[in-house]
Formats: structure tokens, C-alpha cells, sequence
């Protein structure tokens, strides 16, 4: 059982090691597999990279199934990755609420990009009803 568990755990910091190295195509056959078996650090770069065309073709679907999977799995990074999705309308339809929620999550585990961008959305009442005492609270806790 460990070994397997470690031979995993050596193709995502591979995996991950070639993504921040920026070497795309290594990134996505080391974590193509992994993120098909529902391992949240590989789903999130491989959304990235799907998203962005780093390493393949540009793959909407793909970059969405595998951003939500890890947003769901409680990944903040990918929670923040799908609310501008949903926001932006990229790779999905936009959802400003949809959005709201996502940005919400993310910001709820002290994600300070999420904090001004839920800051942002309650000043503006996109996705959620206009409130600026919440904005003011989320610009205060992402530190502004």
C-alpha cells in the first residue's frame, strides 16, 4: 500500500515541480492521471493548464471538470479559479451568484484575492444583494 502511496506522492511533486518550472507538457503527463483519480493538487494545476493551453490544446470542459472537482474537494485555490469562471464566464457560463458562492468559500479560508473580490461583489451587488457594511468587512479582512 505505501508504495503506492509513495510512487504517488513522487508524480505529483514531479508533476507539480514541472508545472511551477513551467515546463507544461512534463506537468500534464505526470498529473493527467492523478488528477483522474481525484487528487485535488494535480485537478487544480491541470485546470490551469486546460484553461490555458499549457501543455495541450485549450480544453474548456476539461478545465472546468477538473477546477470544480478540486473546488469541491475544499481546494481554495481552485474555490477562487471557479468563481472567475463563473464570473468571467470562462470555460461555463456566467453565474455571478454561482460566483458569489465559490469567491465566499475561497474567502472563508483567508483567501485575500477571494476577500476583495467578495468585498468587490457585495459593493457592487453582483451575485449577491448590494451591502457595503460586508464589503467594507471582506476589504477589511483581506487587508485594505
Amino acid at each position: 500500500m505505501s508504495d503506492s502511496t509513495n510512487g504517488m506522492d513522487f508524480e505529483l511533486s514531479s508533476g507539480i515541480a514541472a508545472f511551477e518550472g513551467k515546463n507544461f507538457s512534463r506537468a500534464v503527463s505526470l498529473l493527467s492521471p492523478l488528477a483522474e483519480n481525484g487528487v485535488t493538487e494535480a485537478q487544480y494545476r491541470m485546470a490551469i493548464m486546460a484553461q490555458g493551453g499549457l501543455g495541450m490544446v485549450v480544453n474548456a470542459l476539461m478545465a472546468y471538470k477538473f477546477m470544480k472537482s478540486a473546488a469541491e474537494a475544499g481546494h481554495a485555490l481552485a474555490q477562487h479559479g471557479l468563481g472567475f469562471m463563473y464570473l468571467e464566464g470562462e470555460c461555463v457560463e456566467r453565474n455571478p451568484t454561482k460566483a458569489f458562492v465559490w469567491f465566499r468559500k475561497a474567502a472563508e479560508q483567508g483567501l485575500a484575492g477571494s476577500q476583495t473580490t467578495l468585498a468587490m461583489l457585495y459593493e457592487e451587488g453582483r451575485g449577491v444583494e448590494k451591502d457595503p457594511q460586508e464589503a467594507k468587512r471582506w476589504y477589511e479582512k483581506a487587508g485594505f
